[in-house]
């Protein structure tokens, strides 16, 4: 048996197509002359496209989710192509993407915005139309943003969906986005999140001072098999990592995070306080 090349998807966009292809591939226990002769091309061109030596075309996209039934899934392919032809994501978030749509249990650390799973469409339009207008964006690559956003936040109304808890610094929700009716759509939004049965939202204030454990926005989640996934960004770049060495201090660093945080309840009342400017 022929070892397989050990795949880098954090590498590049490229790097992550190919390794989505991979594990789509492998789930479903196909060998690579399986796929190949579903797609109508080459083994070695499967593998070429698995190790990141050839890119993918949209046609090959399009026809890897024809016959593995990934069309308009967390998993499309074609939706990863764009997001690797554009340039939309940074390097990593395609390949937490797949793991996020399969995770149990989702945890979020977020600094300045609210995250993007309890964003309102009129909240997560204005900051992509904010990086559109700083040049950051284009207007397609804002649209397919959104469209990937709404595909997320379609997973946690599954029928099994994840338990997800969320911790949110002060500023998420005194930072004015959009103007007064946009920011009382999202606050009002996130009090409805945290009375549902699947969630746990918490408030760091800004009183934790030092005692906050991160810097930057962190996503841990834990999938089916109980193994953790952590991912991590800068502005310039995202990694995903499934070592248990360095995933597990962060899932500590969480877990005293949230025991210095407001409870539910207050955070609550903190929200509704904000909303209504008293405080």
């Amino acid at each position: 048996m022929a070892n397989l090349k050990e795949l880098q998807p954090e590498s590049s966009p490229r790097a992550a197509f190919g390794a989505q292809l991979r594990r789509v591939r492998e789930s479903r226990g196909w060998k690579q002359e399986d796929l190949s002769e579903r797609i109508g091309c080459s083994s070695q061109h499967i593998s070429a496209v698995e190790t990141a030596r050839k890119p993918p075309t949209l046609p090959f996209a399009r026809k890897a989710d024809q016959v593995c039934g990934t069309t308009n899934t967390a998993d499309s392919f074609e939706r990863s192509w764009h997001e690797m032809r554009h340039g939309m994501l940074l390097e990593g978030f395609p390949e937490y993407v797949g793991y996020e749509a399969r995770a149990v249990e989702i945890r979020l650390f977020q600094i300045g915005v609210v995250p993007g799973l309890l964003q309102t469409p009129e909240y997560a339009r204005v900051l992509a139309s904010g990086r559109v207008h700083r040049g950051s964006l284009t207007q397609q690559q804002e649209d397919e943003g959104l469209a990937l956003l709404a595909s997320r936040q379609e997973g946690l109304t599954r029928e099994s969906p994840p338990m997800l808890l969320v911790v949110m610094d002060e500023s998420c929700i005194r930072r004015p986005v959009g103007g007064p009716e946009v920011m009382d759509a999202q606050l009002r939004s996130l009090i409805e999140f945290a009375q549902k049965s699947n969630s746990v939202l918490q408030i760091a204030p800004y009183a934790l001072g030092e005692r906050r454990a991160f810097d930057l926005p962190v996503n841990l989640l834990t999938l089916p098999d109980r193994s953790m996934v952590s991912y991590t960004e800068s502005h310039a770049q995202g990694f995903v990592d499934r070592e248990i060495a360095s995933v597990t201090p962060i899932l500590t660093a969480y877990h005293q995070l949230q025991a210095e945080c407001l409870s539910q309840a207050d955070s609550v009342a903190m929200i509704e306080q904000v909303r209504k400017g008293t405080l």
